[in-house]
């Protein structure tokens, strides 16, 4: 057994301390100014501590990865969907697939209620939950062929409870995709340095994949220099564009958005995972990576003062004008991606395990993918945070509430005890070059703004507006990532199912199943955005307010799964890794469901808001958001729909619970009935590191064995 030396002792102890002052501070401050380097480095030394002790005691201990065992991508290779990837490369897939809009909107809008419930909730709830949900159901898919999560579900818990669990699933992947591929269209739609931008990362994509297949097999730094070389040089273009007479070509309108997603997406998931996929996702890495690191280092340098409340008085009161409800469980249900997320699980069982080279990389993978995306959610919480405190609600309170003036914003404002002036909220959306700043809710204008406040301390105010679009941009190429790995993974999800009923589905690389579960998918998501496009309170808007509760009920069938396949697989002890998580996860997003659906304020509850509306039409009213009277119809439609989708989705997570406990008892009573869908046991012939930078063992092992390498 290896001990530590003093060196190891000595750095570690200075992580602890370090995030322990961080925390320190931040707990115990009140009532002076509080630099936003204490939240960076809560931050940091949690996940390195998370990191390098918790995720090593679940790898090993627990789940016992073993680096003889050939896995999918290995054992399957077909070269479309069943590829093994360079681990650097599959990390750079594998957290951009699953860094999508949550991490970066979620911390903003959660602000409402004060930085430190955000904060807490997001470093201790990504290390304790969501990375271990990440890696758990990356391990266990990666054991059984890459299946699906729902498929998973099935096997191992049952077809009542399974049949739930494909159905949640899938109805919420959709969601999930419509309302990723609306922020893009949202973000895109006025921006040709944007478009231009994001457009070119595809042929940089194409050239990187084939550069690795054909022309360099293996050399992942070369090609990274010259990936990284180009986007750069494409975001420098990007600018150029926008301000020549090609600007208008890149000028699209939303609808004309929609067209080339719903093709992108489509493309995306029936072309080899190595030629355009993996390559670009690791190419928008760099930049996703990059950029977060030049914000904390932006933090440190400037030490911007955190100018929000620790905790304001809505989070007890729950009436605040960014998103009605009170601190629990709504701040949980807000946040989502940064800290637990049941869309990661999908990836975790959908591309990634087709495509890993050794089991004992699941932990950089899973459990450091999360870590990554956390700090993303950290960074966009600072952003919200240091900003006016006036200023950020303008920005996300709704035009019902604060009008279209900035006079009348700024009196509505001041009455809930924020002040600020019309003057200064002018100048605010002049010095980021917009003609206004107020009402732009959804996030992402708050995070562009503190974005632009962080790096103008740096490199100086005339650079304000500069940064203030390079965000808006960067925004999108975020979340388009996950679009385009999600449409894919959701094809894998039809195919499974549709596999139990015909069985050529079940081999996810034949071609007609492929592109009709393709197509099908893309045609879903596509459908809802388009309407959503065309009709304000229509389409992918309908199912917008049920995005974060329905996230976080499918990472409760996530950690059902896990916590069923640890009890059958002989690891009851350990079961409470996944099993804690799971209550408290349940029991967050079963009260926020429950409030949903039948809480007595309308501001909270779709039947309650229905009922109002409903009366106010019966009345001949019109009440906002409505503008007419076919508005108050729809929104009394949208608010049955929400409601009802709610209770379903509710229940069939309630199922799954249940049924895995079912399966639970019954292993503990007579192990004997239990069966395992694990894939029997093959020697891997592959060497590669389990992490990032290989170990004097594995160096020595390389040197001493020629074997197969994959791209």
């Amino acid at each position: 057994m290896r001990t530590a030396n003093v060196r190891t002792i000595v750095i570690w102890t200075l992580v602890a301390l370090v995030g322990a002052a961080g925390w320190s501070v931040l707990a115990l401050a009140r009532g002076e100014d509080v630099s936003a380097a204490w939240m960076v480095a809560a931050a940091l030394g949690s996940y390195a501590i998370g990191y390098r002790f918790y995720s090593k005691f679940i790898a090993y201990k627990v789940l016992k990865v073993d680096a003889t065992r050939a896995t999918p991508a290995e054992r399957l290779n077909n070269g479309i969907d069943f590829h093994p990837t360079d681990r650097r490369v599959l990390l750079g897939h594998h957290f951009a697939a699953i860094a999508g809009a949550g991490p970066l909107v979620g911390p903003v809008l959660a602000a409402q209620m004060g930085y430190l419930p955000g904060t807490v909730w997001i470093i201790a709830g990504v290390i304790f939950a969501g990375a271990v949900q990440d890696m758990v159901v990356l391990f266990f898919s990666t054991r059984r062929d890459g299946r699906s999560l729902g498929q998973m579900a099935r096997e191992e818990i049952g077809p009542f409870g399974g049949a739930a669990a494909l159905i949640a699933a899938f109805a919420i992947m959709i969601i999930l995709l419509g309302v990723l591929a609306l922020v893009i269209v949202n973000a895109l739609a006025a921006s040709p340095w944007g478009t231009f931008s994001i457009a070119m990362t595809i042929p940089i994509a194409l050239l990187m994949g084939f550069y690795l297949r054909v022309l360099r097999p293996g050399r992942v730094a070369e090609v990274s220099l010259i990936g990284v070389g180009l986007l750069l040089l494409a975001l420098v273009a990007g600018r150029w564009v926008a301000e020549s007479s090609w600007a208008g070509a890149f000028t699209l309108a939303p609808s004309t958005l929609v067209v080339w997603l719903v093709a992108y997406g489509f493309i995306a998931s029936i072309l080899p995972v190595w030629m355009l996929l993996a390559p670009r996702d690791y190419l928008s890495t760099f930049m996703k990576i990059g950029t977060i690191a030049l914000l904390a280092l932006g933090v440190v340098v400037a030490l911007p003062t955190l100018k929000m409340d620790p905790v304001t008085d809505f989070a007890s009161r729950g009436d605040g004008p960014v998103f009605a409800g009170s601190l629990f469980p709504f701040v949980f249900i807000t946040i989502a991606c940064g800290a637990l997320s049941g869309f990661h699980s999908l990836i975790s069982s959908g591309t990634t395990p087709k495509m890993i080279q050794k089991e004992t990389q699941v932990r950089m993978i899973g459990y450091g993918s999360m870590l990554m995306e956390s700090s993303v959610a950290i960074m966009a919480l600072v952003a919200a945070s240091i900003i006016d405190p006036g200023l950020y609600f303008a920005m996300n309170a709704p035009a019902g509430a604060i009008g279209t003036t900035v006079q009348n914003a700024s009196q509505v404002v001041t009455g809930w005890g924020y002040s600020i002036s019309p003057a200064e909220l002018a100048q605010a959306a002049k010095n980021v070059e917009e003609a206004t700043l107020l009402s732009r809710t959804g996030g992402a204008p708050t995070l562009a703004v503190g974005v632009s406040e962080i790096f103008s301390k740096v490199t100086g105010g005339s650079l304000r507006a500069f940064w203030y679009h390079f965000a808006i941009m960067f925004e999108a190429l975020f979340i388009l990532t996950a679009l385009d790995a999600g449409t894919r993974v959701g094809r894998f999800m039809l195919q499974d199912m549709l596999g139990n009923v015909y069985r050529p589905f079940k081999n996810i690389s034949w071609k007609p199943g492929l592109v009709l579960t393709s197509a099908i998918v893309c045609a879903l998501w596509g459908y809802f955005l388009w309407v959503g496009v065309h009709e304000p309170l229509g389409g992918i808007n309908q199912l917008f307010p049920i995005f974060g509760i329905s996230n976080q009920l499918l990472a409760a069938v996530a950690l059902a799964v896990c916590t069923t396949l640890l009890v059958k697989s002989g690891r009851l002890k350990w079961a409470w890794i996944t099993g804690i998580p799971l209550v408290w996860d349940a029991t967050v997003t079963l009260t926020a469901s429950f409030q949903k659906v039948f809480s007595s304020d309308p501001k909270v509850g779709f039947f309650k808001q229905r009922s109002v509306f409903q009366d106010a039409i019966d009345d001949g009213k019109v009440l906002p958001p409505a503008k007419s009277m076919d508005d108050m119809h729809t929104v009394v439609t949208n608010s049955t729909v929400d409601g009802v989708l709610t209770a379903v989705l509710a229940l069939l997570i309630v199922v799954v619970i249940a049924d895995a406990l079912r399966v639970c008892v019954r292993h503990l009573r007579r192990p004997a009935l239990s069966t395992l869908s694990e894939a029997p046991y093959v020697e891997s012939k592959i060497l590669a590191p389990a992490g990032l930078i290989p170990t004097r063992e594995e160096k020595e092992e390389a040197r001493d064995a020629v074997a197969p390498t994959g791209v």
